[in-house]
């Protein structure tokens, strides 16, 4: 069935109804921004080149970084246009475009974070065999792996949202294009998408998150089982802070994809999406890496090595 769409652009009604405090918006997005694009771009730059952090828990933190320096970059640029002039409009393929990327890297940050409980159960439970266990082989490969599932669970509905047609209102009741807001305006049948969307992006959700608790769950049984109470502070002291940002991460999506359409609200699934695309990449850094004794000692040998060359 080919696309029969007479829209050839859609306009986006923002991040909020209330327009009086649309620049006290754009002055706190633009710091989020900075914040983002700072912060991810020096752990995926100091991951990747410092050679005391070329160990697989680093590996996945980098590629964590590189997907929300680009995630975040994918719906708040959008969102300052809207908020600067008040008109957001955005043509069709751009609509379908934004859908694609936000789906693509957020599918694949789900299921990297899934990865990465692996890699701490293997480490914690596992430290004599870690290094046979997570060789650099097998990084490579699940790195590889969730970076293409997450491609083609993006293309998927890409695909299936660029058959639809739409010959209704072009108003999109989001600061971005995603999936649900964009089948209300569909006057064609949306069943298959629905179904994709509770299916496939649900079974992700919950399929990642389920393994992602299991990873911890035998983690913390495992310390338990020692009776160290240092193992224990520490396993919590790290873990804690890994299964914040699973939390933050799980919830959100739940909240944004696995409710009934019917029963979304409209400022609430804002809220809920600003949560999930503004602010996490930002308390990503800080959570897994920035406070981290080992990252800091790297980034002093960068800003030393820097100072050293520019006085040579």
């Amino acid at each position: 069935m080919l696309n029969r769409t007479s829209v050839t652009e859609f306009i986006l009604t923002g991040v909020s109804d209330a327009h009086d405090f649309y620049s006290s918006l754009f002055g706190l997005f633009l710091l989020l921004y900075i914040a983002n694009i700072g912060a991810n771009f020096v752990v995926a730059t100091v991951t990747l080149w410092d050679p005391h952090l070329q160990t697989p828990m680093y590996f996945f933190i980098g590629n964590l970084a590189f997907i929300d320096l680009f995630y975040f970059s994918t719906t708040v640029p959008k969102m300052f246009m809207g908020l600067v002039s008040h008109s957001n409009r955005i043509p069709y393929a751009g609509c379908i475009a934004q859908m694609f990327f936000f789906h693509f890297l957020g599918s694949t940050e789900v299921m990297l974070l899934t990865i990465m409980g692996y890699d701490r159960y293997l480490a914690i439970c596992h430290p004599l065999r870690y290094p046979v266990l997570m060789s650099r082989q097998l990084r490579w490969t699940l790195a590889a792996s969730v970076w293409t599932a997450g491609f083609f669970h993006s293309l998927l509905h890409a695909i299936m949202m660029s058959r639809l047609s739409f010959c209704r209102d072009n108003r999109v009741q989001h600061f971005f294009c995603d999936i649900s807001p964009l089948l209300v305006l569909s006057c064609s049948d949306t069943g298959i998408n629905q179904a994709l969307l509770l299916g496939v992006t649900g079974s992700i959700i919950i399929g990642c998150f389920a393994l992602t608790l299991t990873s911890y769950g035998l983690i913390l049984w495992a310390v338990v089982a020692m009776r160290s109470a240092e193992g224990l502070r520490r396993t919590f002291s790290t873990c804690g802070a890994h299964l914040t940002v699973v939390a933050l991460h799980y919830g959100c999506a739940g909240a944004m994809y696995l409710r009934p359409h019917s029963e979304s609200s409209l400022e609430t699934d804002r809220a809920v999406t600003v949560l999930y695309t503004a602010v996490t990449p930002v308390l990503n850094p800080l959570i897994y890496t920035l406070r981290n004794k080992e990252v800091k000692a790297a980034l002093r040998r960068v800003i030393s090595r820097n100072a050293c060359s520019q006085r040579g």
